[in-house]
């Protein structure tokens, strides 16, 4: 089992999304969430999918797969960490990944069924890791991470940005 990661095993800036995860199981939370996610947006027409609240902004669309997108790059790191992989990893710039992709141009339902699929090959990712794998370390934006703070990670974006398409485009 994964448990909530010390501020050791992070950057600083990411306590800001530890923080939002209630105590539990990860696995739970992360399916749990998911469930929410999909169930909140599965009614959202297209039109809506495209609203952006000011024009320098991005869409709902583009803000679910920036949601998808940081999920594939945080997994990633927590398999590359839980193998022993001595490279030190990259930053993800947001802005640039935003701008090289296509989620606007995209249909709501398969972005949709993209962060369903996602999130299941996570969760079977994330419950293959004991303890000790989950302590293993390694390096991302010039930050030392567990494996285990990853899913925590993941969780927390989540969080925030479902937070913000309540609040802002929904």
């Amino acid at each position: 089992m994964l448990t909530r990661p010390e501020p050791a095993e992070h950057a600083p800036y990411y306590s800001l999304y530890i923080d939002k995860v209630r105590e539990g199981d990860i696995l739970e939370i992360l399916a749990q969430q998911n469930r929410q996610t999909l169930s909140l947006l599965e009614s959202i027409g297209e039109e809506k999918a495209r609203f952006r609240y000011a024009p320098d902004k991005w869409s709902l669309k583009l803000v679910l797969g920036h949601v998808i997108d940081v999920e594939r790059v945080f997994a990633y790191r927590a398999l590359a960490f839980a193998r022993n992989d001595p490279a030190k990893l990259p930053s993800m710039e947001q802005e640039d990944y935003a701008a090289g992709a296509n989620y606007d141009r995209r249909p709501l339902s398969k972005i949709l069924a993209e962060f369903a699929a996602v999130r299941a090959a996570n969760l079977a990712l994330f419950e293959s890791f004991d303890a000790e794998i989950g302590m293993r370390r390694g390096t991302a934006s010039g930050y030392e991470f567990t494996v285990r703070a990853m899913p925590y990670i993941i969780a927390g974006h989540e969080l925030h940005h479902v937070g913000v398409l309540r609040e802002r485009y929904l």
